[in-house]
Formats: C-alpha cells, sequence, structure tokens
C-alpha cells in the first residue's frame, strides 16, 4: 500500500469563515461540520479540517492548479481583498511569480494562514 496524506488540521480563529473562505477561492465548498471540524476536500481526496482555536502558529499550505483555473483563483483572491505576493517572505506585493515555466502566488486566509496557488509543481515537471 502505498502512504498518502488523507487530511491535515488547520487551526483557525474562526473555522467557519476560514472554510468558506478557502473554499470559496478555490471554487471548491465547505463540508458540513463533523465533531470540531469544517471540512474542504481538495481533488485528491486531502481534506483539510478547520478547527476553531485561539492559539496556533500560522501554516503553509500550497495547492497544485490547473494552468486553465489559475486565472479565476487568481481573480477571486484579487477580489477577496485577501493581501497576495509573489514569494514566500512576503515581497513582489500585488504580484505572481513564475516560478519554473509556470504561475504561482502566495495570499493570506483570514486566520492568517499563508495558502498558496501554483500551476507547475517545484522543480518542474519531470
Amino acid at each position: 500500500m502505498s502512504i498518502r496524506l488523507d487530511h491535515i488540521i488547520v487551526p483557525a480563529r474562526d473555522k467557519k469563515t476560514s472554510a468558506d473562505f478557502l473554499a470559496r477561492i478555490l471554487g471548491l465548498e465547505a463540508g458540513d461540520q463533523t465533531g470540531p471540524f469544517i471540512p474542504v476536500t481538495t481533488g485528491n481526496g486531502v481534506t483539510l479540517d478547520f478547527m476553531d482555536s485561539d492559539d496556533f502558529r500560522s501554516q503553509h499550505c500550497a495547492f497544485l492548479v490547473p494552468d486553465e483555473e489559475f486565472d479565476a483563483i487568481f481573480t477571486r483572491i484579487k477580489e477577496s481583498g485577501a493581501r497576495y505576493y509573489a514569494h514566500p517572505d512576503g515581497s513582489g506585493a500585488g504580484q505572481i511569480n513564475t516560478r519554473d515555466g509556470g504561475r504561482g502566488v502566495y495570499f493570506t486566509d483570514p486566520g492568517g494562514h499563508a495558502m498558496e496557488v501554483l500551476t507547475v509543481p517545484y522543480g518542474g515537471w519531470t
């Protein structure tokens, strides 16, 4: 059996706000609350389980998206008013990057997590 990531828990000040925000940006739907979690499930079946917490450190989640979906996602990021930038250190505010021949952008979610969408994985397609 190959090992696969099933889910991660993403702490948030307001799990519903954060789950709804990410789902809207990615063109997905937040699921119904299950126990203390509100899930957002990606196309490969990995679930981000948002959970209320007042004490957490910012995390980074990166989403590999098809090139043809990048423009719509980037438009939703801009429309949301979220801070976005080209590089992981926060530089390149208001810009995207073209690393490895693709496009990518980092953005901050309502809970302060650094999210990323990219069209080509780091190092390019091999």
